[in-house]
């Protein structure tokens, strides 16, 4: 069984809310960037676009490394790394761009808005 913990920002706003199998079938296999229809998720009339996440061990999903595995890179100040003096690089874990069975968090933001509010559709106040 799949379940994710989905959070969606909104503007200044962001609503948590975990789904599990039949709806988190919908996302295997989606990718950092593309974009999912609300109905998946119950939030008809909205579009939503899939900005990462992180898997079962914590490692951040990154968009430039493809497919679900999980990889050693040496980077350097930026995207999963800040360094603490100029000129500093690291190799750090990451996992790939794919949503897979290992992600626990997919990060979304809103693209399109729907009739009612997310809060209200998702019953947060």
């Amino acid at each position: 069984m799949v379940e994710y913990k989905l959070v969606i920002s909104e503007a200044a706003q962001s609503l948590a809310r975990t789904v599990g199998d039949p709806q988190a079938a919908g996302f295997l296999g989606k990718r950092i960037g593309e974009s999912i229809g609300g109905e998946l998720i119950g939030a008809t009339g909205y579009t939503f676009r899939i900005t990462g996440g992180t898997d079962k061990s914590g490692f951040p999903l990154r968009p430039d490394v493809p497919g679900a595995r999980q990889t050693r890179l040496y980077v350097g100040d930026g995207f999963g790394f800040h360094a603490t003096r100029e000129g500093m690089r690291k190799r750090r874990t990451f996992r790939g761009n794919t949503i897979s069975e290992d992600t626990v968090q997919i990060n979304l933001i809103v693209e399109q808005k729907g009739s009612k509010p997310l809060a209200e559709l998702f019953g947060a106040t």
